[in-house]
């Protein structure tokens, strides 16, 4: 098929156009109380249920890039590359059963706020203040440069759009309803896309497994071209497979990197989604109606594509000779999604085609939400003028949407390539603070600059790592330590960097978290002042603040009369934890298990995610919350 074949017609327009004006006008009629102040413009009045916002946080995870690399890593490394981001669910269970409640109780705007909080002076500040613009502008750009470079390439192979065409055409609604409805407009838009992004997305795998070539579920399943894609875990006899697959995702990533959505303890707009709840039972509910659906639910659709895709498009050139007019550029595995949906149908093609830009919305207004609530909030408001309106800041919030959304386009034109290459950036970036994140809540002894280290170190390892060091000598550095290929010195630049990509990671973690233990010993504790005020407000309890709390007692100034004579919380919520992952993951390969038809072990899998269930809510119960 030519990519000049591939034509939406007048039912396909029609589809598009209605979903362009159902969603414009959930930001109209949310702009009716979104501008009245900015915890209505960017935490909906702090007012939301748990259903609503679990639905938004996995909507705004739904992005049109998503799909993209999820099908980049099948195609490259198999099912079980997922590993990259499956890993993440560990961290999701901990923000559920163990932060939720703590950032609901912080009572701040944004997440940035919670700095001058937990510290104290011009060093909090100065975090407040550089993080606001580094993630807010900066790392916050990044993300929707990768996400609108996806929206990029599904119009170049679908609708044979120009890239600029596709991001002026891309941005100016969702610029719209995120800017005219705020969080409230965002996160209503992201409920009704959801269900239209999911249904797109089954749709596509439907269609794709239907094709002559796959010849049925049956027919993929058992096509020798796949024998190595399918299974759910790496080859546990080769430990230059299972040791970067698995491994370093389960032992090291889940806890070390900072990555948005699945930071260590929460954060960003999962964190923005936790403060907008009604209470802390409801941000406890939302992030773990989240971790389900963002795991369990959704991952399959796409994989089946990815396993089509190989079958039809067994390699780039295949991939070229039917799509010419994709430019070398794009010309990555990552673009093997947006052609296999170009299989569809007129009428179902603008379905699709209205679901992906769903999801391409979802994702964008929240982070252009998100980003303009730092600009404001931590930038804006806490520095350049304090004494700022409420209805001046609602109209800064609304500037520095429109302006997030320029860079990000004029990124995603001028820069990026593939998203995985944009994934492992941003991995980097944060290795190593991670941990931080976790400890800050339950150790008294972390402090501004352990922070600002952190921060500090992991850019600069990142920057090494990528643009410094060569691959190849950091693989030869390494060969005899870490499991690396027989022929890694023959290996393509592309290939060798997605095999030293773990020794990167680690190298990342080990360096920064040394630097920030380090500066954290040799610099003063946070003052009594702001230790006691930061207990009082969160109650984290447990031996981290033993000394804290006992030296208030002696001082006649007790921290703890709230939570005086209760037991400590946190092993009950340690033991949610765990079982949350189990029956996450249940959920995950009992899904997989009918997919690949396998009814008796999916049948296995699914008893055990249905008994963990009932344990999980039976002492889910025992937790207090607010």
């Amino acid at each position: 098929m030519n990519i000049a074949s591939i034509v939406l017609n007048n039912l396909d327009w029609g589809i598009i156009t209605v979903f362009f004006i159902i969603v414009l006008s959930i930001g109209w009629v949310a702009s009716r109380t979104a501008g009245k102040n900015t915890s209505e413009f960017f935490l909906g009045g702090r007012g939301m249920p748990w259903w609503l916002l679990g639905v938004s946080m996995v909507a705004c995870t739904f992005s049109a890039d998503t799909p993209n690399l999820v099908t980049g890593m099948v195609r490259e490394n198999g099912v079980a590359k997922n590993w990259a981001w499956w890993a993440f669910l560990i961290t999701g269970m901990v923000t559920v059963f163990i932060y939720a409640k703590l950032w609901r109780r912080s009572n701040v705007l944004t997440d940035l706020e919670f700095y001058e909080k937990r510290y104290g002076g011009k060093a909090a500040a100065f975090l407040r203040g550089f993080r606001s613009v580094y993630l807010g502008l900066f790392f916050n750009v990044l993300i929707m440069g990768t996400v609108t470079l996806a929206a990029i390439k599904i119009g170049a192979v679908m609708l044979n759009l120009q890239p600029w065409q596709t991001v002026v055409g891309a941005s100016i609604v969702v610029v719209l309803y995120s800017g005219l409805g705020g969080l409230k407009g965002v996160i209503w838009a992201d409920f009704f896309q959801y269900g239209i992004a999911m249904f797109g997305a089954v749709l596509a795998a439907v269609v794709a497994v239907r094709q002559p070539e796959v010849g049925g579920l049956s027919g993929l399943l058992s096509n020798p071209l796949l024998k190595e894609k399918l299974s759910f875990f790496p080859d546990f006899s080769d430990p230059t497979f299972f040791v970067p697959l698995l491994i370093i995702p389960i032992a090291v990533q889940w806890w070390a990197v900072w990555y948005p959505g699945a930071e260590p303890g929460g954060g960003g707009y999962i964190a923005q989604r936790m403060l907008a709840a009604k209470d802390e039972k409801n941000a406890i509910g939302a992030t773990l109606l989240f971790n389900f659906a963002h795991y369990a639910l959704r991952p399959w659709p796409w994989i089946i594509v990815a396993l089509a895709s190989l079958v039809i498009y067994p390699d780039l050139a295949s991939i070229q000779a039917d799509f010419p007019a994709i430019t070398s550029d794009y010309l990555k595995d990552d673009v093997a999604y947006p052609v296999m949906l170009s299989k569809l149908n007129p009428g179902w093609l603008g379905l699709v085609v209205a679901s992906i830009i769903a999801a391409y919305m979802s994702t964008i207004g929240t982070h252009l939400n998100w980003g303009s609530s730092y600009i404001v909030n931590d930038f804006y408001s806490r520095f350049v003028r304090p004494s700022a309106s409420q209805k001046e800041l609602v109209t800064i919030g609304r500037i520095s949407t429109v302006f997030l959304m320029v860079l990000a386009g004029l990124l995603a034109l001028l820069f990026l390539e593939d998203a995985t290459q944009a994934f492992n950036i941003l991995l980097l970036s944060g290795a190593g603070s991670g941990l931080i994140y976790l400890l800050r809540w339950f150790w008294w002894r972390i402090n501004a600059w352990s922070e600002i280290s952190a921060m500090l170190i992991a850019t600069i390892n990142a920057i090494v790592l990528v643009f410094v060091i060569k691959d190849l000598a950091l693989a030869e550095m390494f060969s005899g330590i870490y499991p690396l290929p027989d022929n890694f010195a023959e290996m393509g630049e592309k290939a060798l960097s997605g095999t030293v990509f773990p020794i990167k990671l680690i190298l990342a973690t080990v360096v920064t978290s040394i630097i920030w233990l380090l500066v954290t010993f040799l610099t003063q504790p946070e003052s009594n002042k702001i230790l006691r005020n930061f207990y009082r407000l969160t109650r984290p309890g447990g031996p981290g603040w033993k000394k804290v709390v006992s030296e208030a007692r002696a001082d006649n100034d007790p921290v703890d009369e709230q939570d005086k004579g209760l037991a400590w919380e946190m092993p009950i919520q340690i033991l949610l934890v765990f079982i949350g992952i189990i029956v996450i993951y249940s959920s995950l390969f009992a899904i997989g298990s009918f997919v690949y038809m396998k009814p008796g072990q999916g049948f296995l899998l699914l008893a055990v995610a249905v008994i963990g269930t009932f344990f999980l809510f039976k002492w889910f119960n025992r937790l207090r919350a607010n």
